[in-house]
Order: C-alpha cells, then sequence, then structure tokens
C-alpha cells in the first residue's frame, strides 16, 4: 500500500502526544520546520494539519496573532461522533441491532451517571417541553426524545459513550419514527414513555443507578416490542 506523502508527520505528532513531549496547549512547529523536517512540500504538511483538525486533534488559525498558529486540543467526541455517524449512514442497519447496541451504553451509562452531572438538569428541561407539545407534534416528541436520552448517555462523563450514542442518532430517530406512525393511540403511548422518563431521571437523580438501568431497558425494549405488535 502505498503511504501518503503527509502520513510522516502525522506519526511523528502522534510519537511525540504518547511521549508528551507534545502537550494540549501547545503549538506545533511551523509548515515550513516540519516540510524541512521530513523534506516535503508545504502542501503534504497543511494536508496533515487538515487532517488532524478534522480529527479534533489540532485547532489552525492563520494570522501572526497570539492565535495564530496550530495548536495541540482535545475534542475526540466530536470527531469521533462525525466519523461514526458517516459510517451509520452508509450503512443499513437492522432495527434490532440497534436497540441492542442501545441497551448497552444507556444502561451502562446509567449504572455509572454522576448526580451532579449538569446534563441531567438539560433532561429536566427536555421533560417539560415534551409534556408541553400536541399529540400531533410526534416527530418534535420523538427528538426531544432522543435529546433526552443522549443527556443520560452523556451524565457518566465518558466522551467514547456520548460519541457513540450520538452516531446512532439518524437510525434512532428513523426507526422510532417508523414505529409512530404504526401506533393506534400516540397520545396514550407518549403519555407513558413521558411516564417512564420521569422515573428514570428521578432514579438517577438520587443516586439510584441499577434501578435506573434496569428502567431504562425496559423503556427501550417496551417502545421497539410495541412497535412489532403493530406491524
Amino acid at each position: 500500500m502505498k503511504v501518503k506523502s503527509h502520513q510522516p508527520v502525522l506519526a511523528w505528532i502522534e510519537q511525540q502526544l504518547s511521549r508528551g513531549e507534545l502537550q494540549i496547549g501547545q503549538r506545533l512547529p511551523s509548515e515550513r520546520t516540519l516540510a524541512e523536517q521530513f523534506d516535503l512540500s508545504r502542501a503534504s504538511v497543511r494536508e496533515a494539519i487538515t487532517v488532524l483538525d478534522a480529527m479534533g486533534v489540532v485547532r489552525s488559525a492563520v494570522g501572526s496573532g497570539p492565535g495564530a498558529g496550530t495548536v495541540i486540543i482535545a475534542q475526540p467526541g466530536s470527531a469521533l461522533g462525525s466519523a461514526l455517524r458517516f459510517h451509520v449512514a452508509s450503512s443499513h442497519l437492522p432495527v434490532a441491532d440497534i436497540v441492542q447496541t442501545r441497551l448497552l451504553f444507556e444502561t451502562w451509562a446509567c449504572e455509572h451517571s454522576r448526580t451532579d452531572s449538569p446534563v441531567l438538569a438539560e433532561a429536566e428541561l427536555l421533560l417539560e417541553e415534551m409534556a408541553s407539545l400536541a399529540a400531533e407534534q410526534g416527530e418534535e416528541f420523538l427528538a426531544l426524545d432522543i435529546r433526552f436520552h443522549l443527556a443520560l448517555a452523556e451524565s457518566a462523563g465518558n466522551v467514547v459513550v456520548g460519541a457513540m450514542m450520538l452516531s446512532l442518532r439518524e437510525s434512532i430517530r428513523n426507526y422510532t419514527s417508523e414505529i409512530v406512525t404504526r401506533l393506534p393511540d400516540w397520545v396514550r403511548t407518549s403519555a407513558r414513555l413521558h411516564d417512564e422518563h420521569s422515573q428514570i431521571l428521578a432514579l438517577l437523580r438520587r443516586g439510584e443507578r441499577a434501578a435506573a438501568a434496569g428502567l431504562v431497558a425496559e423503556h427501550i425494549e417496551g417502545f421497539y416490542r410495541e412497535g412489532l405488535r403493530e406491524k
């Protein structure tokens, strides 16, 4: 396999980060310096920086002020989530597999949720918004529902779990929207879902993580089974 011209720069930066010789907040050497160091064109170095920028490893800014240059940052969640979303979008994943993956992530997150996590307050506001929606606003309810579940996943403070849940967002929206179109009584179902949301959040607020994990599993599986019955 042909090695891309910018690969040596990426390998060197990864090595420097692993050794602690490059740290968050530090600037990379200039494009000219890196080009001379690796005997590459500045275009190849620039390509390496672009890749790192997209990965959330660096932030680049042009100019000559204090904010100029390429700075090491740490935003793995957004980069990982973006990459996974594209892979998920390019595949037609079985709904049962998506549900099982949600169960893995969300039950784990509930078991490790932090009672002081600020996203739990955000989840409370989302519940209030859901309660205010009319029956015909099913899609709006589902959008808030997904944001609520993302907040639960993020409450454990694990960046990777949060990013992977975010990557499933569109897949979750697709299958839940399809279920809603088949339900005979959305008003009753949405009221039940909202009540279960409230119970899950209350358990997490009290630090009853195991109970919350069990209820979130019943909540996710129950809605999926309801959709299967209406096929």
